[in-house]
This record gives structure tokens, C-alpha cells and sequence, in this order.
């Protein structure tokens, strides 16, 4: 009997090292975002993608949903591969490609747009700042969160300012002291 699965004799006599060969090919697998949502090693603007690319796969849901009820239409009730799964398929596929082309919203304003309107919104002087894409509601409306510091060294405030993607609408504002201890480090 062997010790170890990798230790089994094949029928060629030889020890069988499928199992090491997946092993080792597993820790060479990286997972990796498409080229245009990677932003690492990126020199210059960074253009989000839009949402409105949902669109595109809300459309393909619909044909595809589509093709399936004309399908089981056509085929009948005596047919042997096409059953009523495929009209329960293709009602789900239309509902969701109906979600996509409504959740589809254009993001107008880009993550600059929103660091200003930010800006004029806190009350303060902006120094650093982040922008973070979100989504909220059903309808997953694009919406911005922008977090601001004040421009001191360390800053006396901070802010979290939620910006619409579709209209630049401020959504909500809220400012405060930074409560944030700073005594520790150099400025």
C-alpha cells in the first residue's frame, strides 16, 4: 500500500506525479484584472469605465432570453431536450437583462468632477483627498465617495462628501474635526 497518493504506481510501473504537477502548476495561477480596469503602473488620467456598459450585456441577456422562449414556442410540448426549463430561463434572463439595460446609468461625472464639487461643499481648504466609486440603491444609481482632509499639517478636519455620478448632485455631506492623533509623527 503507498504512503501518499503521489506515491501510487501507475500501470507503466512509474510514480504517478499528476497530483505534485497540479500542485506546483497551482501556486504559478495568479488572478489578474482585465488591462482596462488595472490602473497599477498607469502614468497619466485614469479614465473610469463607465456603467454604461452594462447596457451591453442587459441587450445580450434579452436576445438570449428571448431565443430561448421562441425556442421552446417552436419546439412544442411533445419535444425531448427543450422543456419548460428553458422558458423559465429565458423569463429569468429577460428580467435580469431588464435590471442591466435600467442599472446602466452614464456616469457623467468623473471622479474630478466630484472632488470639486466636494470641495465647495466642506467649508474648508481641501489638501489630500480620496475618491471611491459606490453604488447605491436598487437601482444601483453610481455615486461618489469622496474623503477630504483639511490642507494642514496635520489636518484640524475631515470630511466624507457622497457625490451623484449622473448629476453631481451633492447626495450627502458630513464634516468634523479630525479626531485622528498626529502628535507621533513628523510633519
Amino acid at each position: 500500500m503507498a504512503d501518499s497518493p503521489a506515491d501510487e504506481v501507475g500501470s507503466t510501473g512509474e510514480v504517478d506525479s499528476t497530483r505534485d504537477a497540479v500542485s506546483t502548476g497551482d501556486a504559478e495561477v495568479r488572478d489578474s484584472l482585465p488591462d482596462d480596469l488595472n490602473a497599477a503602473g498607469y502614468v497619466g488620467p485614469y479614465l473610469f469605465p463607465n456603467n454604461s456598459r452594462r447596457r451591453i450585456a442587459g441587450s445580450l441577456y434579452l436576445a438570449v432570453g428571448a431565443a430561448a422562449i421562441v425556442l421552446v414556442l417552436l419546439a412544442g410540448s411533445d419535444a425531448v431536450l427543450v422543456n419548460g426549463g428553458f422558458a423559465v430561463g429565458g423569463v429569468a434572463l429577460i428580467a435580469f437583462g431588464l435590471y442591466c439595460l435600467q442599472a446602466g446609468w452614464d456616469l457623467a461625472f468623473d471622479e474630478n468632477d466630484a472632488l470639486v464639487a466636494a470641495t465647495r461643499n466642506v467649508g474648508f481648504p481641501v489638501g489630500h483627498a480620496s475618491a471611491q466609486l459606490a453604488w447605491r440603491g436598487l437601482r444601483s444609481r453610481p455615486t461618489w465617495r469622496i474623503l477630504v482632509y483639511s490642507n494642514q499639517a496635520p489636518p484640524d478636519r475631515r470630511g466624507l462628501v457622497l457625490v451623484d455620478g449622473v448629476n453631481g448632485e451633492i447626495v450627502s455631506c458630513f464634516v468634523e474635526d479630525n479626531p485622528e492623533d498626529w502628535t507621533g509623527l513628523d510633519a
